[in-house]
């Protein structure tokens, strides 16, 4: 029998500043990828995946993704709603409101412009197994396709830094991450916070695991990377 996987919280509140015009009239989580919006294809995979609930946490033009997923039915799925209100909140202050929608101890967490196809059931094995408040999965990326910002060595994370990577960073943050709700307890209610510093905070206490994954990521959050997204899904065959 199959463990019931944990909720997906989707960071898609974000103003896509790096796709230019393309996201002045529609949040990132609609642009266009081969013929529907990049959401739609992020759904069908976490289905795919076994996940039964999504809340999405919504911001910058929210309404217009509330308008076209629905409740998620159509996908099999069971999806709510978080918005960040008049400001936005950042990534951990999203995750930080969106906590009180949440009955599962804890959420996998995934980035709003990312197409994971990773095993989402090893990696909540590889969660529970670890016993630590929060877990960051990691791909050896080389700088090849975004800036690596992990130091991962014999399974441990050794030094997690977005602002100010080492050459002896060789991994990426994957964008998929799991977290238990109490890891959140002393971040800041109502204001802006950023993730990376919850993480940080949570390595330098022994509890942040990492788990390194092998397939690699696709996003939308650049032009190459949506066009390279849009490529990969086409030769896919899906749409």
């Amino acid at each position: 029998m199959s463990v019931p996987l944990y909720p997906v919280v989707i960071l898609a509140g974000g103003l896509a500043t790096r796709l230019g015009d393309i996201s002045r009239a529609v949040p990132k989580a609609l642009i266009d990828v081969n013929g529907e919006p990049f959401v739609l294809h992020q759904l069908r995979l976490l289905k795919d995946r076994g996940i039964d609930q999504v809340l999405l946490c919504v911001g910058y033009l929210g309404e217009q993704i509330v308008e076209r997923v629905g409740n998620g039915r159509g996908f099999g799925l069971e999806v709510q709603y978080s918005f960040d209100g008049p400001r936005l909140l950042g990534t951990g202050g999203a995750i930080k409101k969106a906590l009180t929608k949440l009955d599962a101890p804890a959420f996998f967490l995934l980035y709003g412009d990312s197409y994971l196809e990773c095993d989402y059931a090893a990696v909540q094995a590889a969660f529970e197994a670890g016993g630590k408040m929060a877990l960051m999965t990691v791909y050896r990326n080389d700088r090849q396709w975004d800036a690596s910002n992990v130091e991962f060595a014999d399974g441990r994370i050794l030094a997690y830094d977005k602002k100010k990577p080492t050459e002896a960073m060789r991994y990426i943050d994957y964008g998929l991450g799991l977290f238990r709700k109490e890891a959140f307890a002393s971040a800041p209610a109502d204001e802006p916070y950023d993730l990376a510093v919850l993480q940080q905070d949570l390595l330098r206490a022994d509890q942040l695991a990492g788990y390194e994954v092998f397939q690699r990521f696709y996003e939308i959050g650049s032009l190459a990377g949506l066009e390279e997204t849009r490529q990969y899904l086409n030769a896919q065959g899906k749409r």
